[in-house]
Formats: structure tokens, sequence, C-alpha cells
């Protein structure tokens, strides 16, 4: 898929008063699970490293600018936003959250709520499954292709734009509109 493929004005920043764009970003692939790291601390794989860079690109040809980072505090998780940060113009701010580690769909809209007063566009950098019930969640409407791809799955890196009428304090099953859907593989 092209950057400007099923989006909708995304060169432009949402509305900030009217719409929220939420950029749910999965973390790149990282080392098995096995000793000797713990969950949290499982470093990014050799094509998780190489693959992270292309979504910071993808975003920047997208032309989105987002206001802030929410991100798990997971090794792979901040190494994902790291490494996606230099192809960015003007980087957001970065928030490493403990909730976030591991969140069920409530708590990440909890915390998407509590810092999205006054943002038109934050970064929500997650784990799976969480990250990928929240966005099956958040998407009522949108174009079919993209909604089929997203119930089927959320790989590692890709990212799902999601509009939320009304601002981020709207967040709420069904609120969304799926306007973007990429990976490192389109």
């Amino acid at each position: 898929m092209s950057p400007d493929s099923g989006l909708q004005s995304a060169s432009s920043a949402p509305d900030r008063a009217a719409v929220c764009r939420l950029l749910l970003v999965r973390h790149a692939k990282a080392v098995p699970k096995h000793r000797p790291y713990d969950d949290i601390d499982r470093p990014l794989s050799k094509r998780g490293r190489a693959e992270a860079p292309l979504t910071g690109r993808w975003l920047a040809d997208s032309g989105f600018e987002p206001d802030l980072v929410l991100c798990s505090p997971a090794r792979r998780r901040r190494q994902t936003w790291q490494l996606a940060v230099p192809a960015l113009e003007d980087p957001p701010p970065a928030l490493y959250d403990e909730r976030l580690y591991n969140a069920v769909p409530s708590v990440l809209v909890s915390a998407l709520t509590e810092r999205a007063r006054g943002l038109g566009s934050l970064v929500l950098v997650g784990h799976s499954p969480g990250i990928h019930d929240l966005a099956v969640g958040l998407c009522r409407s949108g174009p079919p292709e993209l909604l089929e791809r997203l119930k089927e799955g959320f790989p590692t890196l890709g990212v799902v734009v999601v509009d939320v009428p009304g601002g981020g304090q709207q967040l709420s099953p069904g609120s969304g509109t799926l306007t973007a859907f990429w990976s490192p593989r389109d």
C-alpha cells in the first residue's frame, strides 16, 4: 500500500476541535520469548531493528504530525519508537507509561483520554493483543477492505490510523473511523 492509500486527508492535520487522530503502532519484531530476558526486557530482533525505521519514514511521508507519543516501557516498544524518530522532521515528545505494558483496551483508552485533551494526534506504541483489540473495538467505519484486514490481525510494526470525531475525550467502542493501515510488507 502506498503512503496515501486508504487515507482521507491524511496530509493535513485533523481539525483539533472536531477530530483526534490516533496512530496505533505495534512494536517491531522482537527476539523470541526465552531466557535470559524477562518479557519486558526482550529487545528487537535483527529484522525488527532493520524494519523499525520504516515506520518513521511512512509516518513522515504520509504527512502525519503527532503531538504526543504514549509508549509502553517495554524494551522492544521503546526501541521501535527510538528507531522510527529520526525520520520525523519534528518528533513529538514521548511518554513511557507503565500502565501500557501488556494493557487491555480499557487501560489503553484511559491512558489515551488522560493525555488527548487539546491534541489533534497521538501515537500509541503498544503490544498485541491489547492494541489489536483496541483498534478493532474503536473502528466502526472505514474502507471495508481495511476493516476486514484489521479484523484478520495487526502485524508487528503495523500502523493503524483511527480518526475519532469529538476529540480524544470521546473514545468509546465504535467511535472511530479507520483511515489507514500500513505494515512493512505493504
